[in-house]
Protein backbone atom coordinates (compact mmCIF):
# COMPACT_ATOMS: atom_id res chain seq x y z
CA UNK A 1 0.00 0.00 0.00
CA UNK A 2 1.12 3.30 -0.98
CA UNK A 3 0.37 6.29 1.42
CA UNK A 4 1.71 10.22 1.03
CA UNK A 5 1.84 12.43 3.96
CA UNK A 6 3.93 16.41 3.42
CA UNK A 7 6.64 18.34 5.44
CA UNK A 8 9.41 20.64 4.67
CA UNK A 9 12.90 20.99 4.88
CA UNK A 10 15.46 24.40 5.43
CA UNK A 11 17.90 25.57 3.30
CA UNK A 12 18.75 28.99 5.20
CA UNK A 13 15.82 30.56 6.05
CA UNK A 14 13.55 29.36 2.55
CA UNK A 15 11.70 26.65 2.84
CA UNK A 16 11.37 23.79 0.49
CA UNK A 17 8.03 21.05 0.27
CA UNK A 18 9.24 17.03 0.78
CA UNK A 19 6.64 14.83 -0.24
CA UNK A 20 7.37 11.91 1.92
CA UNK A 21 6.01 8.96 0.37
CA UNK A 22 5.25 5.82 1.99
CA UNK A 23 4.87 1.90 0.30
CA UNK A 24 4.79 -0.96 2.34
CA UNK A 25 3.98 -4.56 1.60
CA UNK A 26 4.31 -7.82 3.62
CA UNK A 27 7.57 -9.50 3.75
CA UNK A 28 11.06 -9.64 5.19
CA UNK A 29 11.63 -6.65 7.54
CA UNK A 30 13.00 -3.83 6.03
CA UNK A 31 12.97 -0.18 6.57
CA UNK A 32 14.44 1.82 3.86
CA UNK A 33 15.02 5.54 2.99
CA UNK A 34 15.75 6.94 -0.06
CA UNK A 35 15.31 10.84 -1.66
CA UNK A 36 19.61 11.90 -0.32
CA UNK A 37 18.78 11.86 3.46
CA UNK A 38 21.91 12.44 5.56
CA UNK A 39 22.90 10.71 8.55
CA UNK A 40 20.18 12.37 11.03
CA UNK A 41 17.69 11.28 7.98
CA UNK A 42 18.30 7.75 7.47
CA UNK A 43 18.31 7.35 11.44
CA UNK A 44 14.79 8.16 11.50
CA UNK A 45 14.07 4.63 10.66
CA UNK A 46 15.52 3.50 14.34
CA UNK A 47 13.18 6.06 15.90
CA UNK A 48 10.00 5.66 13.62
CA UNK A 49 9.87 1.65 13.96
CA UNK A 50 10.78 1.95 18.03
CA UNK A 51 7.98 4.92 18.27
CA UNK A 52 5.59 3.05 16.50
CA UNK A 53 6.13 -0.01 18.76
CA UNK A 54 4.95 2.43 21.02
CA UNK A 55 1.56 2.90 19.58
CA UNK A 56 1.13 -0.71 19.36
CA UNK A 57 1.98 -1.23 15.48
CA UNK A 58 4.69 -3.50 14.62
CA UNK A 59 6.59 -3.76 11.36
CA UNK A 60 8.17 -6.66 11.96
CA UNK A 61 6.51 -8.42 9.00
CA UNK A 62 6.94 -5.55 6.86
CA UNK A 63 8.76 -4.24 4.12
CA UNK A 64 8.83 -0.17 4.02
CA UNK A 65 10.38 1.69 1.77
CA UNK A 66 10.44 5.84 2.28
CA UNK A 67 10.93 7.93 -0.73
CA UNK A 68 11.40 11.66 0.18
CA UNK A 69 10.71 13.85 -3.01
CA UNK A 70 11.96 15.54 -4.88
CA UNK A 71 15.03 12.87 -4.96
CA UNK A 72 17.77 15.65 -5.70
CA UNK A 73 17.29 17.84 -3.27
CA UNK A 74 19.27 16.85 0.35
CA UNK A 75 17.24 16.35 3.20
CA UNK A 76 19.01 17.04 6.61
CA UNK A 77 17.62 17.00 10.32
CA UNK A 78 15.53 15.49 12.31
CA UNK A 79 12.29 17.45 11.67
CA UNK A 80 11.08 14.50 8.95
CA UNK A 81 10.28 12.21 11.91
CA UNK A 82 6.93 12.76 12.52
CA UNK A 83 5.69 12.98 8.97
CA UNK A 84 7.65 9.23 8.10
CA UNK A 85 5.77 8.10 11.28
CA UNK A 86 2.75 9.10 10.01
CA UNK A 87 2.60 8.18 6.59
CA UNK A 88 3.88 4.69 7.72
CA UNK A 89 1.19 4.51 9.54
CA UNK A 90 -1.18 5.16 6.37
CA UNK A 91 0.60 2.91 4.18
CA UNK A 92 0.05 -0.41 6.60
CA UNK A 93 -3.87 0.52 7.41
CA UNK A 94 -3.82 2.16 10.70
CA UNK A 95 -5.21 5.82 10.18
CA UNK A 96 -7.06 7.25 6.95
CA UNK A 97 -5.11 8.65 4.30
CA UNK A 98 -7.33 11.64 3.05
CA UNK A 99 -6.71 14.13 5.99
CA UNK A 100 -2.99 14.10 5.52
CA UNK A 101 -3.42 16.03 1.71
CA UNK A 102 -3.36 18.78 3.46
CA UNK A 103 -1.56 18.89 6.75
CA UNK A 104 1.99 19.69 7.48
CA UNK A 105 3.84 17.16 9.94
CA UNK A 106 6.97 18.73 11.63
CA UNK A 107 8.80 16.75 14.99
CA UNK A 108 11.38 14.57 15.89
CA UNK A 109 10.55 11.46 17.61
CA UNK A 110 12.05 10.08 20.67
CA UNK A 111 12.28 5.72 20.92
CA UNK A 112 9.34 5.95 23.58
CA UNK A 113 7.34 8.04 20.72
CA UNK A 114 7.60 11.78 22.39
CA UNK A 115 7.46 14.39 20.32
CA UNK A 116 11.13 17.07 20.82
CA UNK A 117 11.27 20.30 19.14
CA UNK A 118 13.09 20.80 16.15
CA UNK A 119 15.00 23.80 14.73
CA UNK A 120 13.54 26.23 11.84
CA UNK A 121 9.30 25.58 12.45
CA UNK A 122 8.89 29.85 12.27
CA UNK A 123 10.33 30.28 9.04
CA UNK A 124 8.94 26.69 7.54
CA UNK A 125 5.28 27.81 8.70
CA UNK A 126 6.08 31.08 7.21
CA UNK A 127 6.49 29.45 3.35
CA UNK A 128 3.65 26.71 4.21
CA UNK A 129 0.77 28.20 2.76
CA UNK A 130 2.45 28.20 -0.83
CA UNK A 131 2.81 24.14 -0.46
CA UNK A 132 -1.14 24.24 -0.76
CA UNK A 133 -1.11 22.73 3.74
CA UNK A 134 -3.98 24.71 5.55
CA UNK A 135 -3.08 23.34 8.75
CA UNK A 136 0.58 21.89 10.37
CA UNK A 137 0.87 19.67 13.64
CA UNK A 138 4.11 20.85 15.83
CA UNK A 139 5.71 19.64 18.79
CA UNK A 140 4.48 21.42 22.13
CA UNK A 141 8.02 22.83 22.29
CA UNK A 142 7.36 24.28 19.63
CA UNK A 143 3.93 25.72 20.21
CA UNK A 144 5.12 29.26 21.25
CA UNK A 145 7.19 29.77 18.18
CA UNK A 146 4.59 28.32 15.65
CA UNK A 147 1.38 30.33 17.45
CA UNK A 148 3.83 33.69 16.89
CA UNK A 149 3.30 32.99 13.07
CA UNK A 150 0.59 31.22 12.45
CA UNK A 151 -2.13 33.60 12.11
CA UNK A 152 0.07 35.39 9.16
CA UNK A 153 0.95 32.28 7.69
CA UNK A 154 -3.10 31.66 7.40
CA UNK A 155 -2.50 27.91 8.63
CA UNK A 156 -3.86 26.16 11.71
CA UNK A 157 -1.31 25.01 13.94
CA UNK A 158 -1.86 21.56 16.19
CA UNK A 159 0.33 20.92 18.85
CA UNK A 160 1.03 17.27 19.87
CA UNK A 161 3.48 16.03 22.97
CA UNK A 162 3.72 12.54 21.31
CA UNK A 163 3.13 10.19 18.41
CA UNK A 164 0.14 8.73 20.52
CA UNK A 165 -1.72 11.87 20.76
CA UNK A 166 -1.51 12.63 16.52
CA UNK A 167 -2.76 9.10 15.98
CA UNK A 168 -5.30 9.89 18.28
CA UNK A 169 -6.29 12.91 16.52
CA UNK A 170 -6.46 11.53 13.07
CA UNK A 171 -8.55 8.53 14.11
CA UNK A 172 -11.37 10.57 15.52
CA UNK A 173 -10.64 10.30 18.87
CA UNK A 174 -9.04 13.49 20.90
CA UNK A 175 -8.59 16.08 19.08
CA UNK A 176 -5.13 17.92 19.09
CA UNK A 177 -5.11 21.26 20.84
CA UNK A 178 -4.41 24.72 18.83
CA UNK A 179 -1.06 26.39 18.90
CA UNK A 180 -1.24 28.76 21.99
CA UNK A 181 0.65 31.78 21.84
CA UNK A 182 0.89 31.22 26.08
CA UNK A 183 3.58 34.02 27.84
CA UNK A 184 5.18 34.98 24.31
CA UNK A 185 8.16 37.38 24.52
CA UNK A 186 6.17 39.53 22.81
CA UNK A 187 6.86 42.94 25.07
CA UNK A 188 10.38 44.47 25.60
CA UNK A 189 12.51 43.61 28.12
CA UNK A 190 14.00 46.44 30.46
CA UNK A 191 17.77 46.18 30.68
CA UNK A 192 19.56 46.05 33.52
CA UNK A 193 21.77 48.71 32.54
CA UNK A 194 21.53 51.90 31.56
CA UNK A 195 23.38 54.62 30.00
CA UNK A 196 23.39 56.51 32.70
CA UNK A 197 25.89 54.93 34.57
CA UNK A 198 28.36 55.86 32.20
CA UNK A 199 30.26 58.86 33.84
CA UNK A 200 32.75 60.75 31.35
CA UNK A 201 33.41 60.58 27.72
CA UNK A 202 30.76 63.09 26.60
CA UNK A 203 31.94 62.56 22.98
CA UNK A 204 31.66 58.91 22.98
CA UNK A 205 28.14 58.88 24.37
CA UNK A 206 27.30 61.72 21.61
CA UNK A 207 28.36 59.19 18.97
CA UNK A 208 26.85 56.27 20.59
CA UNK A 209 23.43 58.40 20.07
CA UNK A 210 24.66 58.97 16.55
CA UNK A 211 25.29 55.73 15.79
CA UNK A 212 21.76 54.30 17.24
CA UNK A 213 19.59 57.09 15.35
CA UNK A 214 20.72 56.24 11.95
CA UNK A 215 22.04 52.02 12.34
CA UNK A 216 25.78 53.29 11.73
CA UNK A 217 28.80 51.19 12.49
CA UNK A 218 31.08 52.70 15.35
CA UNK A 219 34.62 51.59 16.10
CA UNK A 220 35.65 53.06 19.70
CA UNK A 221 40.10 53.36 19.97
CA UNK A 222 40.89 53.91 23.75
CA UNK A 223 42.90 52.67 26.14
CA UNK A 224 42.22 49.53 28.67
CA UNK A 225 39.29 51.44 31.01
CA UNK A 226 38.13 54.19 29.06
CA UNK A 227 34.64 52.21 28.41
CA UNK A 228 34.19 50.61 25.29
CA UNK A 229 32.49 47.69 26.77
CA UNK A 230 30.86 49.58 28.80
CA UNK A 231 29.24 51.60 25.89
CA UNK A 232 28.82 49.17 23.78
CA UNK A 233 27.00 46.69 26.37
CA UNK A 234 24.18 49.87 26.49
CA UNK A 235 23.40 51.05 22.93
CA UNK A 236 21.09 48.66 22.85
CA UNK A 237 19.32 50.36 25.99
CA UNK A 238 19.27 53.07 23.09
CA UNK A 239 17.53 51.47 20.04
CA UNK A 240 13.90 51.43 19.71
CA UNK A 241 12.04 48.41 19.54
CA UNK A 242 11.92 45.91 17.05
CA UNK A 243 9.33 46.52 14.14
CA UNK A 244 7.00 43.72 13.57
CA UNK A 245 8.53 42.37 10.14
CA UNK A 246 11.79 42.72 11.74
CA UNK A 247 10.95 40.76 14.74
CA UNK A 248 9.87 37.96 12.17
CA UNK A 249 13.04 37.97 10.38
CA UNK A 250 15.09 37.75 14.08
CA UNK A 251 13.15 35.25 15.50
CA UNK A 252 13.16 32.89 12.20
CA UNK A 253 17.22 33.28 12.30
CA UNK A 254 17.00 32.45 16.05
CA UNK A 255 14.55 29.63 14.90
CA UNK A 256 16.91 27.99 12.61
CA UNK A 257 19.97 28.36 14.79
CA UNK A 258 18.24 27.10 18.06
CA UNK A 259 18.42 29.34 20.23
CA UNK A 260 14.95 30.12 21.00
CA UNK A 261 13.25 28.50 24.39
CA UNK A 262 10.44 26.63 24.58
CA UNK A 263 7.88 28.91 25.68
CA UNK A 264 9.72 31.75 23.55
CA UNK A 265 7.39 33.79 20.64
CA UNK A 266 8.02 36.48 18.47
CA UNK A 267 10.96 38.37 19.85
CA UNK A 268 10.84 41.92 20.57
CA UNK A 269 14.47 42.69 21.99
CA UNK A 270 16.79 43.49 19.32
CA UNK A 271 19.23 41.04 19.33
CA UNK A 272 23.21 41.56 21.46
CA UNK A 273 25.81 39.45 20.30
CA UNK A 274 29.75 39.37 21.22
CA UNK A 275 32.02 36.52 20.49
CA UNK A 276 35.11 36.64 21.72
CA UNK A 277 38.21 37.83 19.05
CA UNK A 278 39.16 33.48 19.09
CA UNK A 279 36.09 32.86 17.47
CA UNK A 280 36.10 30.59 13.90
CA UNK A 281 35.58 32.12 10.60
CA UNK A 282 32.29 29.56 10.59
CA UNK A 283 31.09 31.20 13.63
CA UNK A 284 31.53 34.46 13.08
CA UNK A 285 30.11 34.78 9.44
CA UNK A 286 28.18 30.87 9.97
CA UNK A 287 29.15 27.92 8.19
CA UNK A 288 28.69 24.01 8.17
CA UNK A 289 26.68 21.49 6.27
CA UNK A 290 23.63 22.13 6.15
CA UNK A 291 24.71 25.91 6.77
CA UNK A 292 23.65 27.73 9.78
CA UNK A 293 23.65 31.40 10.63
CA UNK A 294 26.64 32.61 12.62
CA UNK A 295 27.05 35.23 14.84
CA UNK A 296 26.75 38.19 12.52
CA UNK A 297 23.48 36.97 10.96
CA UNK A 298 22.04 36.14 14.92
CA UNK A 299 22.85 39.81 15.80
CA UNK A 300 20.74 40.98 12.40
CA UNK A 301 18.77 44.01 13.57
CA UNK A 302 21.01 43.74 16.79
CA UNK A 303 23.88 44.88 18.03
CA UNK A 304 27.47 42.76 16.71
CA UNK A 305 30.29 43.83 19.48
CA UNK A 306 33.83 43.27 18.40
CA UNK A 307 35.95 43.61 21.31
CA UNK A 308 39.43 43.92 20.66
CA UNK A 309 39.11 43.97 16.82
CA UNK A 310 42.82 43.80 15.41
CA UNK A 311 42.84 40.27 17.91
CA UNK A 312 39.94 38.80 15.30
CA UNK A 313 41.40 36.18 12.91
CA UNK A 314 42.06 37.91 9.49
CA UNK A 315 39.76 35.66 7.47
CA UNK A 316 37.41 36.22 9.83
CA UNK A 317 37.34 39.61 9.61
CA UNK A 318 37.21 40.13 6.05
CA UNK A 319 34.87 37.94 5.63
CA UNK A 320 32.30 40.38 7.54
CA UNK A 321 33.18 42.91 4.16
CA UNK A 322 29.54 41.28 2.36
CA UNK A 323 27.82 41.51 5.10
CA UNK A 324 28.86 45.47 6.00
CA UNK A 325 28.17 46.40 2.33
CA UNK A 326 25.11 44.45 1.51
CA UNK A 327 23.14 43.03 4.67
CA UNK A 328 23.31 39.27 3.91
CA UNK A 329 25.72 36.98 3.65
CA UNK A 330 25.44 33.86 1.43
CA UNK A 331 27.17 30.64 2.34
CA UNK A 332 28.35 28.00 -0.65
CA UNK A 333 28.51 24.65 -0.38
CA UNK A 334 28.68 21.71 -2.77
CA UNK A 335 25.18 20.84 -2.44
CA UNK A 336 23.22 23.63 -1.29
CA UNK A 337 23.35 27.64 -1.26
CA UNK A 338 21.95 29.94 1.77
CA UNK A 339 21.59 33.39 2.14
CA UNK A 340 21.31 34.60 5.53
CA UNK A 341 20.50 38.76 6.82
CA UNK A 342 23.19 39.83 8.29
CA UNK A 343 22.88 43.98 9.36
CA UNK A 344 23.65 44.11 12.31
CA UNK A 345 24.64 46.97 14.31
CA UNK A 346 28.53 46.79 14.64
CA UNK A 347 29.95 48.17 17.53
CA UNK A 348 33.65 47.54 17.35
CA UNK A 349 36.72 48.62 20.23
CA UNK A 350 40.10 48.38 20.14
CA UNK A 351 43.09 49.72 21.72
CA UNK A 352 45.48 52.57 20.65
CA UNK A 353 48.58 50.86 20.46
CA UNK A 354 49.83 47.07 21.77
CA UNK A 355 50.10 48.29 25.32
CA UNK A 356 47.17 50.12 25.10
CA UNK A 357 48.14 53.41 26.68
CA UNK A 358 49.18 55.04 23.24
CA UNK A 359 50.09 59.03 24.36
CA UNK A 360 50.86 58.23 28.24
CA UNK A 361 53.97 58.25 29.57
CA UNK A 362 53.49 54.50 30.12
CA UNK A 363 53.81 54.00 26.56
CA UNK A 364 56.74 52.42 25.04
CA UNK A 365 55.46 51.10 21.62
CA UNK A 366 57.24 52.85 18.72
CA UNK A 367 55.67 53.89 15.74
CA UNK A 368 56.19 51.09 14.01
CA UNK A 369 54.74 48.85 16.43
CA UNK A 370 51.47 50.64 16.43
CA UNK A 371 51.37 50.56 12.28
CA UNK A 372 51.98 46.75 12.23
CA UNK A 373 49.09 46.59 15.49
CA UNK A 374 46.86 48.34 13.50
CA UNK A 375 47.83 46.76 10.21
CA UNK A 376 46.03 43.80 11.81
CA UNK A 377 42.78 45.36 10.76
CA UNK A 378 42.73 45.97 7.10
CA UNK A 379 41.54 49.36 5.04
CA UNK A 380 38.78 47.81 3.20
CA UNK A 381 36.97 46.69 6.82
CA UNK A 382 37.75 50.12 8.28
CA UNK A 383 36.31 52.32 5.20
CA UNK A 384 33.27 50.44 5.97
CA UNK A 385 32.56 51.54 9.53
CA UNK A 386 30.98 54.70 9.74
CA UNK A 387 31.91 56.48 12.61
CA UNK A 388 35.57 56.24 14.41
CA UNK A 389 36.36 58.26 17.28
CA UNK A 390 38.76 57.96 20.38
CA UNK A 391 38.45 57.76 23.55
CA UNK A 392 40.42 59.38 26.20
CA UNK A 393 40.87 58.11 29.60
CA UNK A 394 38.60 58.72 31.74
CA UNK A 395 39.44 61.18 35.03
CA UNK A 396 39.12 60.05 38.47
CA UNK A 397 37.56 63.10 39.01
CA UNK A 398 34.37 62.41 37.09
CA UNK A 399 34.38 58.77 39.07
CA UNK A 400 34.16 59.79 41.96
CA UNK A 401 31.82 63.13 41.56
CA UNK A 402 28.77 61.45 42.67
CA UNK A 403 27.49 64.94 43.71
CA UNK A 404 27.18 66.11 39.95
CA UNK A 405 23.77 65.97 37.94
CA UNK A 406 23.60 62.40 36.77
CA UNK A 407 23.88 61.84 32.90
CA UNK A 408 21.12 61.43 30.40
CA UNK A 409 19.26 58.14 30.83
CA UNK A 410 19.07 55.39 28.45
CA UNK A 411 14.89 56.32 27.65
CA UNK A 412 16.11 59.68 27.38
CA UNK A 413 18.23 59.42 24.84
CA UNK A 414 16.43 56.63 23.67
CA UNK A 415 13.33 59.24 22.94
CA UNK A 416 15.52 61.07 20.17
CA UNK A 417 16.60 57.88 18.55
CA UNK A 418 13.23 57.38 18.25
CA UNK A 419 12.45 60.77 16.72
CA UNK A 420 15.17 60.32 14.38
CA UNK A 421 14.22 57.07 12.99
CA UNK A 422 10.82 57.99 12.41
CA UNK A 423 11.91 60.66 9.93
CA UNK A 424 13.97 58.43 8.14
CA UNK A 425 10.99 55.74 8.06
CA UNK A 426 8.92 58.69 6.77
CA UNK A 427 11.25 59.34 4.05
CA UNK A 428 11.03 56.03 2.58
CA UNK A 429 7.90 55.64 3.16
CA UNK A 430 6.74 58.26 0.39
CA UNK A 431 9.65 57.18 -1.80
CA UNK A 432 12.02 59.81 -1.21
CA UNK A 433 14.44 57.41 -0.09
CA UNK A 434 15.38 53.30 -1.06
CA UNK A 435 16.20 52.45 2.60
CA UNK A 436 14.49 53.03 5.91
CA UNK A 437 17.94 54.15 7.68
CA UNK A 438 20.41 56.65 6.74
CA UNK A 439 23.25 53.81 7.18
CA UNK A 440 22.05 52.15 3.92
CA UNK A 441 21.53 54.95 2.02
CA UNK A 442 22.30 54.61 -1.42
CA UNK A 443 24.38 57.56 -4.13
CA UNK A 444 20.92 58.32 -5.61
CA UNK A 445 19.42 58.93 -2.16
CA UNK A 446 21.99 61.19 -1.12
CA UNK A 447 21.27 63.01 -4.20
CA UNK A 448 17.59 63.64 -2.92
CA UNK A 449 18.33 64.04 0.51
CA UNK A 450 22.28 64.42 1.46
CA UNK A 451 22.67 68.05 -0.73
CA UNK A 452 25.31 69.98 0.79
CA UNK A 453 25.26 73.95 0.59
CA UNK A 454 28.19 76.01 -1.03
CA UNK A 455 30.35 76.06 2.58
CA UNK A 456 29.73 72.27 3.38
CA UNK A 457 30.98 71.42 -0.16
CA UNK A 458 34.04 73.04 0.07
CA UNK A 459 34.55 71.91 3.58
CA UNK A 460 34.26 68.33 2.38
CA UNK A 461 36.37 68.92 -0.76
CA UNK A 462 39.32 70.26 1.95
CA UNK A 463 38.69 66.78 4.07
CA UNK A 464 38.90 64.69 1.26
CA UNK A 465 42.26 66.78 -0.04
CA UNK A 466 44.02 66.41 3.70
CA UNK A 467 42.46 62.88 4.59
CA UNK A 468 43.00 61.55 1.03
CA UNK A 469 38.77 59.99 2.12
CA UNK A 470 38.08 56.82 -0.29
CA UNK A 471 34.90 57.05 -2.33
CA UNK A 472 33.01 54.89 0.48
CA UNK A 473 34.31 57.35 2.99
CA UNK A 474 33.18 60.06 1.89
CA UNK A 475 29.57 58.44 1.18
CA UNK A 476 30.02 57.73 4.97
CA UNK A 477 29.98 61.33 5.30
CA UNK A 478 26.90 62.40 4.30
CA UNK A 479 25.13 59.41 6.26
CA UNK A 480 26.27 60.81 9.06
CA UNK A 481 25.42 64.71 8.00
CA UNK A 482 21.81 63.53 7.12
CA UNK A 483 21.48 62.04 10.68
CA UNK A 484 22.95 64.57 12.67
CA UNK A 485 20.70 67.37 10.57
CA UNK A 486 17.71 64.86 11.44
CA UNK A 487 18.49 64.53 15.46
CA UNK A 488 18.88 68.51 15.07
CA UNK A 489 15.29 68.20 13.12
CA UNK A 490 16.22 70.05 10.37
CA UNK A 491 15.71 69.44 6.25
CA UNK A 492 18.99 70.97 4.75
CA UNK A 493 22.35 69.46 5.84
CA UNK A 494 24.43 72.40 7.24
CA UNK A 495 28.08 72.30 7.35
CA UNK A 496 28.16 72.36 10.97
CA UNK A 497 26.86 68.58 10.57
CA UNK A 498 29.76 67.82 7.50
CA UNK A 499 32.18 69.39 10.05
CA UNK A 500 31.29 66.76 12.80
CA UNK A 501 30.91 64.33 10.45
CA UNK A 502 34.62 64.47 9.07
CA UNK A 503 35.38 64.74 12.81
CA UNK A 504 34.41 60.64 13.23
CA UNK A 505 36.90 59.35 10.80
CA UNK A 506 40.14 59.18 12.99
CA UNK A 507 41.08 56.16 10.96
CA UNK A 508 41.47 58.24 8.04
CA UNK A 509 44.37 60.57 9.54
CA UNK A 510 48.05 59.71 9.55
CA UNK A 511 48.76 57.43 12.41
CA UNK A 512 50.65 60.49 14.37
CA UNK A 513 48.07 62.75 14.08
CA UNK A 514 45.21 60.18 15.55
CA UNK A 515 46.82 58.78 18.06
Amino acid sequence: MLATAHTLTLVGLDAHPVRVEVRSGRGTAYFGIVGLPEVTVREASVRVRSALQQVGVDLSSFAVTVNLAPADLRKAGSAFDLAIAVATLAAVGSVDEAPLATTLLLGELSLTGALRAVRGVLPLLRQARRCGVTRAVVPTANGAEAAAVARAAGVEVLVADALVDVLEHLRGGRALEAASAGSLSSARVESSVDLAEVRGQPAARRALEIAAAGNHDLLMIGPPGAGKTMLARRVGTILPALEEDEALEVTAIHSVAGTLGATTGLLRTRPFRAPHHSVSDAGLLGGGDPPRPGEVSLAHAGVLFLDELPEFRRPALEGLRQPLEDGTITIARARSRATFPARPLVMAAMNPCPCGYAGSPRCRCTLERVKTYRARVSGPILDRLDLHIALPAVEVAALADLASPPAESSSQVRARVEACRAVQRERFRRGETSASTNARLGVRDLGHVGRLDARGTALIGAALDKLGLSARAYVKVLRVARTLADLDGVDAIRVAHVAEAIQYRVLDRRIDEAA
